[in-house]
């Protein structure tokens, strides 16, 4: 399960009910072709794409075991979290309209705060295009939904994800435990950013 960040922003009920908004309109789109909110018709390719371990063992919250009905399961809970404005579950469709990765934004409104992760198929990672939809994906947080902070954790032993969380300008802030579905403990690397030290960072 993910954890809000460890810094605390003040937020005003204004701020809350903003966020909460903009996450119940965005559009996926806008963020790049091929982008859509993960509904009922993606639960078949969500369970090819998480089968894979080379896609899903770094990833510690997702729904294990992976059946259809637990992948069911898991993509109505990301149409309630959207309904709540408290998260996005978004799918990344190739030129064959297959499920090629995904991709989950959990918001915490009242913290003005925001976490991603996901994952590409297999076949697509180490093609250099990672590290780019990344960063994307994080001015688009920023952008869209208006939260002024996010956070990422990674496992220890995933240097690859690490060292494209580096690039990207976050700051490394120790470690935390991360709870998995089953309630086991992965430590994990932690990072945050703000988005004032984001537009820094990436200003034109």
């Amino acid at each position: 399960m993910s954890a809000p960040p460890k810094s605390v922003l003040e937020v005003s009920a204004d701020e809350v009910r903003a966020i909460r908004a903009a996450v119940r309109a965005a559009d996926p789109g806008s963020l790049a072709p091929g982008r859509a909110i993960a509904g009922p018709e993606h639960v078949d390719g969500l369970l090819e794409l998480l089968s894979d371990p080379r896609v899903s063992d770094p990833i510690y919250d997702l729904p294990r075991p992976f059946t259809r009905e637990n992948i069911a399961a898991w993509v109505a809970q990301g149409l309630a979290e959207r309904a709540a404005g408290e998260g996005l579950l978004m799918v990344s469709l190739d030129e064959a309209g297959h499920v090629a990765g995904y991709s989950k934004v959990t918001i915490w409104p009242d913290r003005s705060a925001a976490e991603l992760g996901g994952a590409m198929r297999a076949d697509l990672q180490n093609t250099g295009r990672g590290g780019e939809g990344m960063a994307r994906s994080f001015g688009w947080i920023f952008a869209t939904l208006g939260v002024r902070m996010m956070c990422l954790t990674a496992a220890l032993d995933n240097i690859r994800v690490q060292k494209g969380i580096d690039r990207a300008g976050f700051v490394r802030m120790g470690e935390r435990d991360a709870v998995r579905s089953d309630g086991s403990i992965r430590r994990s690397v932690y990072w945050e950013i703000t988005a004032e030290q984001w537009a820094a960072r990436y200003a034109p």
